[in-house]
């Protein structure tokens, strides 16, 4: 009991510091996810006595991988379905579908083979470092386009990608760190067996995510209750997760999925304007709070990278994921309709790198040749991702003349 208390004490300690970040970022009107990885950063970097024990707690590799993969991703994922309109998708769905599939393959790709070729890594590594590199996280650069009036469009186009590729990427980032030596040594047999588990994982999720996502979309119909309606959901996008987990297929593909239906199938037939109203307003909650940890917790996690005076290779690493994910973003839309140039730059620059990455990179387990390599590379890109291109996404919409939406966009 009294070791649960200490936990409880410290997440407190830094929740507090989170909040109060966010609090001043918003006074402030800056972006809180860069304030929150900087503040981080200073913390990490900084002894402050006080905040030593909640440091050292929060960002172990098992608590830190933990409280992101089981307790947060669900949550972010879940939020983010719920609140996207399934026709907004569809209308967009020719460069979601390019950016998400097309887009995040060739970033694997292209990245592994970078990695392994320019970097030196070990193949296994290199491929393992590509997945990680091939989710983005839209959270940062969102709140930054609704504040300035980018177009609809390209909100969705850019959140639309990133639920999609995030399930791919975990999916990539399990073959790669587990069966993709095995897989080699088959030769073109282990190819078929890479592409069966691929789809095993991808495919028994969106059956696991649809199935629960149909059911929880019925149980709404049988009540007008709000507080009972976001239990649903709470029960909706954990349910999705682990379920799907369990049978050792995509729980981030179950989440989309579930939540997409509960969000629009379920909203349509069961939920009243009243419930809708409550159930978005207590998700806006709880995804403040998890955002507000995740940021921050990435900044206090440069306590245990070991840069170890490496900084030509990180430079390396950081042009070759820029580089793969432009060449990626141009060659999977290279035929889509209806997309300008200018949209095309924004959504290049605007693909950052998140909390999901790192947490992955976590995930190995000490015995994982190259961990240190990965954590290195993947810490490094986050971060100048977060801060260097959170920070000129600004300047570059101005200058790019990219404001309110016009009716049609």
């Amino acid at each position: 009991m009294h070791e649960f208390n200490e936990a409880f004490i410290q997440i407190l300690i830094l929740l507090a510091v989170s909040v109060a970040v966010v609090a001043a970022a918003k006074k402030l009107n800056l972006a809180y996810s860069i304030a929150l990885v900087v503040v981080g950063l200073a913390l990490g970097v900084a002894q402050v006595p006080f905040l030593e024990d909640a440091e050292a707690f929060i960002t172990q590799s098992n608590v830190f991988q933990a409280i992101i993969i089981s307790l947060f991703l669900p949550i972010l994922l879940g939020d983010a379905t719920l609140k996207l309109p399934f026709k907004h998708l569809m209308d967009q769905r020719g460069p979601v579908l390019a950016l998400a599939f097309g887009g995040t393959l060739l970033s694997f790709a292209l990245i592994g083979a970078g990695a392994y070729y320019v970097l030196g890594l070990p193949l296994v590594v290199a491929f393992t470092f590509a997945a990680l590199m091939s989710a983005t996280d839209p959270i940062s650069v969102i709140s930054i386009f609704k504040s300035v009036g980018v177009p609809k469009r390209i909100v969705t186009i850019i959140e639309g990608e990133s639920l999609f590729n995030d399930g791919i990427a975990v999916v990539l980032f399990q073959i790669a760190s587990v069966y993709l030596l095995s897989y080699l040594e088959m030769g073109w047999a282990g190819l078929g067996s890479g592409l069966l588990l691929f789809l095993k994982f991808s495919l028994g999720g969106i059956a696991i995510g649809a199935a629960l996502g149909y059911v929880f979309s019925q149980l709404v119909r049988l009540y007008d209750d709000y507080p009972l309606e976001i239990a649903f959901s709470i029960l909706l996008f954990f349910g999705c997760f682990f379920i799907a987990e369990h049978f050792h297929v995509s729980g981030v593909v179950a989440v989309v999925v579930g939540g997409l239906i509960f969000g629009n199938y379920g909203a349509r037939i069961g939920m009243s304007e009243t419930t809708k109203t409550n159930i978005n307003s207590f998700w806006d909650v709880v995804t403040l709070i998890a955002n507000s940890f995740i940021f921050l917790m990435v900044g206090l996690e440069i306590r245990h990278i070991d840069f170890g005076e490496r900084w030509g290779t990180i430079a390396l690493a950081i042009l070759l994921v820029l580089a793969a994910r432009t060449a990626a973003l141009y060659a999977s839309t290279a035929f889509v309709r209806g997309l300008p140039g200018s949209w095309k730059v924004l959504l290049n620059w605007g693909g950052l790198k998140g909390s999901l990455s790192i947490a992955l990179a976590l995930s190995l387990p000490p015995t994982f040749e190259g961990r240190a390599d990965v954590l290195l590379f993947t810490f490094s890109v986050v971060v100048f991702s977060l801060i260097v291109q959170g920070l000129t996404i600004v300047p570059l919409i101005r200058k790019l003349r990219i404001g309110e939406p016009s009716p049609e966009a």
